[in-house]
């Protein structure tokens, strides 16, 4: 060792010499008073404190020790034990035993010691959760192909009820004034317009019966629905109002109280007949389509017959009790229809029965007539007569509507979608599906079943029971209620138990297992 008092010697240190624990600031004391260089002057960023003789706990660094060389010669073999640190001078002096570089020196900290490389992430397809943004996406999709569904629907509706009222205007069922279709009566009403004669449409016996009177014609389009009040009223008006009174087809059902004496006779030919009477409508207007009705015969001597098919008329004038009243006997309406108005000597027929006088009442009678004297006769009106007229084309278009509307919901046209597979699922999310699937099903068996055997495979690989006898009560129960340190409890009977009777049973079945399991396993 070298007195404290004299300069030491230098040693010329390599990192053989020295060992591979060697500090990297700790260098061979210089000769010349103890921690001063020439020509460098000492400051108070080169004072630092020699580091212990201890080895230098890290591993090796990269920069090797420091040589500055001295005038006392070089270091003897061997191995070198660095001495003790210089005692330092008064004031901000440089310890003995250190050279301080050339410039300005900052000390370097002590590296800390090496650290194990990261370990690396595998790299195989990972599940990855939908964002926020991607399901907020497809909820507003969702949400927008639900209004567009509704929107079509509620075009298609609108549509449909729009078409059913266009519709309602000119269909209104057969001889109807007011229907422009094939079966119905407006171009008669038209023309009887243009010649000064109003029509008024009733559908009752009482307003029928108060409109009638000198000046009127009641045209009755189906005396049959009529029940026994309802003829009886309107015969009686009839008869005391002196005007005219035209019965469309009517049958023994309705003559008795409408024209007293007079009987139908079977169907006449189809084919236009000739008048063969005096009467001057029937004249004038020559041969008509009234051969596809009924045929009558009358006991009334006072009685005009015209247009006779087989010998018995298809249509009859007969005289009320007021003079210059009658009642005209039609056995078919097909004259006044659209459709055969323009045929042989139907339209001037036609408008002279209807525009005798300035008045037209067309009455159309309904189910409300004839309700009294069915429920009466035990009689129900069929469910097509209670449909209103012109809503058949409404409902056949509802059909239509939603035949496209289950073609366009059923299949997508266009070309398929492909899609990657196998799709990455979480297992919170399988094991969720399938538990709600269980419940739906309401599977309690099957649901226990499973948490048990699952319980009992674990249980098995933590008691080192046999794989193969997991499933064995009597190997099972004894390996597990041996690892218990709490009270008794029935392994047998949690373990390879009964189903449970409800959906709470089967939760604290749940729960149970993995008590069991948890203490099993920190046992």
């Amino acid at each position: 060792m070298t007195p404290p008092n004299e300069p030491p010697a230098e040693v010329n240190a390599t990192p053989e010499e020295t060992g591979p624990h060697t500090p990297p600031n700790t260098a061979t004391p210089t000769s010349g008073p103890a921690g001063k260089v020439p020509g460098h002057p000492r400051t108070t960023q080169d004072a630092t404190t020699a580091p212990p003789s201890a080895p230098w706990p890290g591993p090796t660094p990269e920069e090797p020790p420091r040589h500055t060389p001295g005038p006392t010669g070089s270091a003897p073999s061997g191995p070198h034990t660095p001495g003790p640190a210089a005692t330092p001078a008064t004031g901000p002096q440089a310890p003995a035993g250190t050279t301080p570089p050339s410039g300005p020196h900052t000390p370097s900290a002590p590296q800390a010691p090496a650290t194990a490389p990261a370990p690396t992430p595998p790299t195989g397809p990972q599940p990855t959760p939908p964002s926020r943004p991607q399901a907020t996406r497809q909820a507003t999709r969702r949400a927008r192909r639900i209004r567009t569904g509704l929107v079509v629907l509620g075009v298609l509706a609108a549509g449909v009820t729009v078409l059913a009222a266009l519709s309602s205007g000119t269909r209104h069922g057969l001889l109807d004034p007011r229907s422009a279709d094939p079966y119905g009566s407006r171009a008669v009403s038209e023309l009887l317009k243009e010649r000064g004669v109003s029509t008024r449409v009733v559908t009752t016996a009482r307003e029928a019966a108060a409109a009638t009177g000198p000046r009127t014609t009641l045209l009755v389009t189906d005396p049959d629905r009529l029940g026994t009040t309802q003829r009886r009223k309107i015969a009686w008006a009839s008869d005391l109002s002196g005007g005219r009174t035209i019965l469309i087809g009517p049958t023994s059902h309705s003559l008795t109280e409408l024209a007293y004496g007079v009987h139908t006779k079977g169907d006449a030919d189809p084919k236009t007949l000739a008048p063969d009477c005096a009467f001057p409508a029937a004249t004038t207007a020559g041969r008509a389509g009234l051969g596809d009705g009924l045929r009558y015969t009358t006991s009334d001597a006072r009685a005009i017959a015209c247009y006779p098919s087989d010998g018995h008329p298809t249509l009859l004038v007969l005289p009320t009790g007021t003079t210059g009243g009658d009642t005209v006997v039609l056995g078919t309406g097909s004259i006044l229809l659209n459709q055969n108005l323009a045929d042989e000597g139907n339209a001037s027929l036609a408008l002279q029965l209807l525009g005798s006088r300035p008045d037209l009442v067309w009455y159309m009678p309904t189910l409300e007539d004839s309700d009294a004297d069915s429920r009466a006769a035990g009689e129900r009106p069929d469910f097509l007569d209670l449909i209103p007229a012109g809503w058949s084309w409404a409902l056949l278009q509802l059909f239509v509507a939603a035949a496209l509307a289950a073609l366009w919901r059923a299949r997508r046209l266009g070309p398929l979608v492909t899609e990657k597979l196998p799709v990455v699922i979480r297992a919170s999310e399988a094991t969720e599906g399938r538990a709600r699937l269980y419940r739906k099903a309401r599977a309690r068996d099957r649901a226990a079943t499973v948490l048990r055997a699952a319980a009992r495979e674990r249980l098995a690989a933590l008691t080192g029971v046999a794989h193969t006898q997991a499933h064995d009560p009597a190997a099972l129960a004894p390996a597990v209620s041996a690892r218990l340190t709490g009270g008794t409890q029935d392994v047998t009977g949690l373990l390879f138990g009964p189903t449970p009777s409800d959906d709470a049973a089967l939760v604290a079945l749940a729960d149970h297992l993995d008590a069991l399991e948890r203490e099993v396993r920190t046992s």
